[in-house]
């Protein structure tokens, strides 16, 4: 009998990664990852980077597929309607996939607002959802990444106290004694789950070569970004 297929949520930052790791620490039969690219803001995905999933999923082995959401939560009158809206591009996505699927991975820490919507659309259709990192605490989850061999990159800050010198920082054990003192300061949160920083995870034991990067920083004195000029498999 064929084993149903896991589909794994993912964007290749670190949330997406570790959701994705676990599944295959616990045995899932993962043969999807599935990527939502936006061109503008969205309340459901992560949007920094996400041109470079395609390389992570070559790294990790397993086939990638892309969609285009044609998403601007920017301009959204209604934050609700936009979420489900978002969500409704992903169902389309499941529902043409040709695996026989048992559940979806997604890397949800503590928003509630996504994570009902996935639980939602998986009920809709049949299938479970896996979220290892629901509600656990962020100072353990972000060990635990470290502990594993996770090579996490940030890509991208829009919070007070992180200044230029975070992009293209790796978030190591410096950076969260760093981070657990802005915590205490200005209210960031660990994991940048308020938006705070955006990542790129570039090595990974499920991954069988390291992401190299080139690029060139972007700051407007309050935020900024990592302008990705050139990336390759090590």
């Amino acid at each position: 009998m064929n084993q149903q297929a896991w589909v794994s949520l993912f964007s290749g930052g670190k949330d997406s990664s570790w959701a994705l790791y676990r599944a295959l620490e616990d045995g899932l039969n993962v043969e999807r990852l599935l990527t939502v690219h936006s061109a503008g803001d969205s309340y459901m995905y992560h949007v920094p980077a996400t041109d470079l999933a395609a390389l992570a999923a070559e790294s990790i082995g397993i086939p990638l597929v892309e969609v285009e959401g044609d998403f601007d939560a920017e301009s959204a009158e209604d934050a609700g309607e936009q979420g489900d809206k978002e969500v409704e591009t992903l169902e389309t996505a499941l529902r043409n996939l040709d695996v026989d699927l048992a559940g979806v991975t997604a890397g949800a820490v503590e928003s509630e607002f996504q994570t009902s919507r996935i639980r939602a659309l998986c009920d809709r259709l049949g299938v479970e959802l896996f979220a290892p990192l629901w509600q656990r605490d962020p100072r353990k989850l972000a060990r635990e990444m470290q502990d594993a061999g996770f090579e996490i990159r940030i890509v991208q800050v829009a919070a007070r106290g992180l200044d230029e010198s975070w992009l293209g920082r790796t978030l190591d054990a410096d950076a969260l004694a760093d981070l657990e003192r802005l915590n205490e300061e200005y209210g960031v949160h660990i994991l940048g789950e308020g938006g705070e920083f955006e990542t790129l995870v570039t090595d990974a034991p499920h991954m069988e070569r390291p992401i190299e990067l080139e690029y060139e920083t972007e700051w407007d004195g309050t935020r900024g970004r990592l302008r990705i000029t050139g990336a390759r498999l090590g």
